[in-house]
Formats: structure tokens, sequence, C-alpha cells
């Protein structure tokens, strides 16, 4: 019952939720304020709404409040990533609970990942190899892992 076996190679695509969580939060924030912002909205409600009764239109409400934030933000990039740890969280938490829901929103993360403009893309990469250490890029539809090597290490210097 609900086993896909498309991931191939019987690994799975993402290693952990919390690996999916940091991949979806990054892009549901690097969405916002963009033209993607409505997709991610309404995917993440979607997403979020086979939880708990009520919780779709709450969780729409403060999408849409922190969507303004950033839109409002003078340095929408920092206010992007101030939002990211509470969505990681969040999404996190969400998966412990439902985790019949990973393949839902690892489809629409991709989907996401692809819709966001070029800028939004670099953000995503760049935002997570630089506050974890590493990225998620989206190779062929899958989430890839890439480890980030230390930035200024002297002794790399030619």
């Amino acid at each position: 019952m609900g086993a896909h076996g498309h991931h191939g190679g019987g690994k799975p695509m993402i290693d952990s939720m919390a690996a999916l969580a940091a991949a979806a939060s990054t892009a549901l924030v690097g969405a916002m304020a963009t033209d993607t912002w409505q997709v991610a909205r309404d995917g993440l409600v979607r997403v979020f709404g086979r939880g708990r009764e009520g919780e779709p239109a709450q969780l729409a409400a403060r999408l849409d409040e922190e969507a303004a934030l950033v839109s409002a933000a003078d340095d929408s990039d920092e206010a992007r990533r101030s939002l990211l740890p509470a969505w990681r969280l969040r999404v996190e938490q969400f998966l412990l609970a439902h985790p019949e829901a990973v393949d839902e929103l690892g489809e629409l993360t991709r989907h996401l990942n692809s819709a966001l403009p070029g800028t939004q893309q670099n953000w995503v990469q760049h935002v997570d190899a630089r506050d974890h250490g590493q990225a998620f890029g989206v190779q062929g539809g899958n989430l890839i892992v890439h480890q980030q090597p230390p930035a200024d290490r002297p002794d790399l210097q030619p």
C-alpha cells in the first residue's frame, strides 16, 4: 500500500525528514515576494491540509502575513533568512506527524525549485550552503546534497 518504487537504486530520494524539511522550507521562504508565491502557498496549505482540522486556515493566514513581511522588508533576503528556522521546524514537526506526506512535499519542493526565478534559485542554494554546510540542489528531479568546503581556509591558498 502506498509504496511508489520510483526512487531507483533502493535508496530514498532524501535521506531524512530533516533534509526534506530544510529543502521544503527554504524553497517556500525563497518563493515569498516572487511570482511563485501563490503556488508555494497553495501547495503548502494543501499538503498540511491533511493534518488537523482548522490548521489550513491558520497556516494560510500565517503564510500571507510572513510573505507580506518579506515584501515590505528593506532587505528581503535578510527577512527570508530570519523566517527560515521557524518554517524548518514547523515542516519537520508536520512530517514527523504525517510521514505519508513526504512524497507530496518532495514533489512540491521540486516543483517550486524549478519554478523559482533564477535569482531565488541561487538564494535557495546559497542560504543552505552558507548556514548549514550543505546545499540542496535540484538535478534531474532529485534533490542532491552538496557538502560545502570550508570557507577561507588559509592552508588552501595558493
